[in-house]
């Protein structure tokens, strides 16, 4: 006999131990991923929904699921809000229709209408009718299953593998860094290159968060590239069980001529690959955004979908996405137009709705 029990990952020994065995299991599902969240976000509350064996007293299968209030966009309940990979941790369709079910009642209790699903290898056990599925955005990834050299060989020869020539014939230098302050230097990066783009930046207490939380076991690494002890790119890494994946990359844009950020991704690839990592993963990304979507495919990259699943059906509008919406477009336009700290400011209320 199983049951459905809502479990505080943070108090109870089972659960990390649990996320460490899944097949599915990924950084975000750790317990130290709700404490960043809602130490860095007011408007997330997280629910974890396990089943639970009554025998046994382990958990078979569970259901991360964080209720994301907001009076601008809407409340709804996510898995899980700031992730790339975020399956529902399952074995079986029987497992996830018990978990749904739970997870329906859950967003009733609450007064929440709308449950948003965010999968990567999970899908093929998700069939359950009342769910909309869509397939917007992709995944980058790399099986570190050869020597870097021989990795290299799939490179673009000129946006990439003479890119990162460039980069060390000029004696670009890169490290690990190894204090806040180094998080700090690199938010101001995040800052400028949000900005370019147009966009917000997260504020800076998510990463301050992400840092104490993740850095001291490892399982999070900031690479900065450097030269005349001046900061020039720096990238965020995830490192759990046998994948890296690269989450935030951030730079300087008057010194990407001697190309920092084609420098911190290969060494960050041969560094995966010393160590023994199976995959190195580029995050997630919009097909709208072609620049990053060429980026990502000149590393001689694998692409896959990564599906979304939406409840109820009238949740999910097709052709509806971010980046038409009124509001994105207002908001790229404040960015593009204002100093960076009123982007900074404007990614404080920003990121008080969003998930």
């Amino acid at each position: 006999m199983n049951n459905v029990k809502i479990i505080d990952p943070a108090q109870d020994p089972r659960w990390d131990k649990f996320v460490e065995n899944h097949p599915f299991g990924w950084v975000v599902h750790l317990s130290g991923w709700k404490q960043v969240l809602e130490k860095s976000f007011k408007h997330m509350k997280g629910h974890y929904l396990a089943l639970i064996d009554t025998t046994t007293d382990d958990i078979q299968a569970a259901l991360p699921l964080f209720e994301v209030r907001s009076w601008l966009i809407g409340n709804r309940l996510i898995s899980i809000p700031f992730a790339t990979l975020c399956d529902p941790l399952i074995s079986s369709g029987e497992q996830m229709d018990i978990l749904f079910n739970s997870a329906v009642k859950l967003s009733r209790d609450l007064g929440i209408s709308r449950i948003e699903l965010r999968t990567f290898m999970s899908s093929p056990f998700i069939g359950n009718n009342s769910l909309t599925r869509d397939d917007y955005y992709k995944h980058h990834y790399i099986p570190l299953d050869k020597e870097p050299e021989e990795l290299k060989k799939s490179f673009h020869r000129t946006n990439v593998r003479q890119r990162i020539r460039r980069a060390q014939n000029i004696g670009l230098d890169h490290r690990v860094a190894d204090s806040e302050s180094d998080v700090m230097t690199f938010y101001e990066l995040h800052t400028k290159t949000r900005k370019k783009i147009g966009l917000p930046p997260q504020p800076y207490t998510f990463f301050k968060q992400l840092w104490r939380t993740f850095s001291p076991s490892k399982r999070m690494v900031l690479l900065l590239a450097e030269r005349n002890n001046i900061t020039l790119a720096g990238l965020i890494l995830f490192k759990f069980k046998d994948r890296v994946s690269a989450e935030f990359l951030a730079s300087d844009e008057r010194y990407l001529n001697v190309s920092p950020n084609h420098l911190l991704f290969w060494e960050a690839i041969k560094s995966a690959y010393d160590e023994g990592y199976k995959i190195f993963d580029f995050g997630r990304t919009s097909p709208n955004n072609e620049t990053l979507m060429t980026f990502k495919n000149r590393w001689g990259t694998q692409l896959v979908d990564l599906p979304q699943y939406f409840y109820p059906e009238n949740a999910f509008k097709p052709g509806k996405k971010q980046e038409s919406s009124t509001g994105y477009k207002l908001i790229n336009k404040i960015c593009h137009r204002s100093s960076e700290s009123v982007c900074k400011l404007l990614g404080r209320i920003c990121y008080r709705h969003l998930g």
